[in-house]
């Protein structure tokens, strides 16, 4: 039987990915339900060639826009948050693809989880915000949480088969992003270019910036530890600036794991939705004759502070992961708008880190309000700065 996708941010880097994957397989996916934000034009496209049940618009001033165009073809148009959440709880959707950008993935995750649903999860967020709460409610909902993150998704392959031997460390892999190797007098005057301009990676605006900072690796750590139950001491990261070799697991007999290929988010993608089939793909085949030096470098967390500071969130718990992960939406979202300049990003998250009320042992509502509180006290720093 096909499995039923309900992909949420279908108009992103990864939606549109996801769905090249389904396309290539007709026979093992259909698509019950689709979102985006506010790109319906693309919305439109998408739904018209793929035909799911059901439709969401999250800016709600667009829906008769969607509507007008999709009802007579039979399809069902919402908008709205409340929509975006509840639409992942019906009996059409076998598996929820989480391709939204930042925090707005934490609530309808939550719902899908509650339903019974499996996450193929590539938004990162939703664990480094609440990650005790998420992986506590998938356990008691049996509900499989499948990373789409290239570098989670190959420590995940790394452990296929590896379930009862206990993992000494993982090592995650950062290509570097566009400013490896620069000092801290380069990046007070880099642009918003030349910050976007990835040397390995087609992504989003948001997760580029994140790569430039290091703060997506940040994030990603965090995102391990809840993924694999591992401790902060656990896991590593190194530079490998080819990003061929996506991530690693060492174990406690001293071997080491890698999972290898081409930059290509297609595969983690098609992995995660296919699990546990390996499904034939068409896509290009690493060669160890074109890449005859790998290298790895230890990455400068002196110069590129969000890093540091996601480990410092990682070690001290509570809400200080979710508060970190508010203040660089807020901040990233400034240097797009040429509000604040590179560096500022990591000034704003330490800032922001020390002024928000930390919770120990944080609830949802703990998490919701961290979150505004974040917000809140990020753009004050922003508008300060400015």
């Amino acid at each position: 039987m096909k499995k039923r996708i309900a992909l949420l941010g279908s108009t992103g880097s990864i939606g549109t990915q996801a769905l090249d994957v389904v396309t290539a397989h007709p026979d093992a996916f259909s698509v019950s339900v689709l979102t985006a934000q506010n790109n319906a034009d693309l919305l439109i496209t998408q739904a018209a060639q793929f035909r799911p049940l059901v439709v969401v618009i999250g800016d709600e001033k667009l829906h008769s826009k969607v509507n007008s165009a999709l009802s007579p073809l039979g399809i069902k148009v919402y908008a709205g948050e409340e929509a975006l959440a509840s639409v992942v709880e019906s009996d059409e959707v076998d598996m929820v693809l989480t391709a939204l950008v930042g925090y707005s993935g934490l609530r309808p995750t939550m719902r899908a989880i509650g339903a019974g649903k499996d996450i193929a999860l590539a938004n990162k967020e939703t664990l480094v915000v609440a990650g005790e709460l998420i992986t506590a409610l998938a356990k008691r909902n049996k509900v499989a949480i499948l990373p789409v993150d290239s570098e989670h998704s190959a420590i995940f392959q790394c452990l296929v088969g590896e379930e009862q031997n206990p993992i000494e460390r993982i090592i995650l892999t950062a290509s570097g992003g566009p400013f490896r190797g620069k000092d801290r007098a380069f990046l007070a005057n880099v642009t918003k270019a030349q910050a976007l301009k990835h040397p390995n990676w087609a992504m989003g605006a948001k997760i580029t910036i994140d790569s430039a900072t290091l703060m997506n690796k940040g994030l990603e750590v965090i995102e391990a530890k809840w993924l694999f139950g591992l401790t902060a001491e656990q896991i590593d990261v190194v530079v490998h600036p080819q990003s061929i070799i996506h991530s690693m697991v060492q174990f406690e007999d001293g071997s080491i794991k890698a999972q290898m290929g081409l930059p290509d988010m297609r595969l983690p993608i098609q992995y995660a939705l296919g699990y546990p089939q390996r499904l034939r793909a068409d896509f290009p085949r690493f060669n160890f004759t074109q890449y005859p030096s790998l290298t790895f470098e230890k990455p400068d967390t002196d110069t590129f502070r969000s890093l540091a500071l996601a480990f410092a969130a990682l070690a001290k718990g509570g809400n200080l992961p979710c508060v970190v992960n508010a203040a660089n939406e807020v901040a990233v979202a400034a240097f797009l708008n040429d509000e604040i300049g590179f560096l500022e990003i990591a000034e704003i998250i330490e800032n922001c880190a020390a002024k928000v009320f930390f919770v120990k042992n944080p609830d949802y509502a703990d998490y919701v309000a961290s979150d505004t509180e974040a917000r809140r006290v990020a753009a004050e720093l922003v508008h300060a700065s400015v």
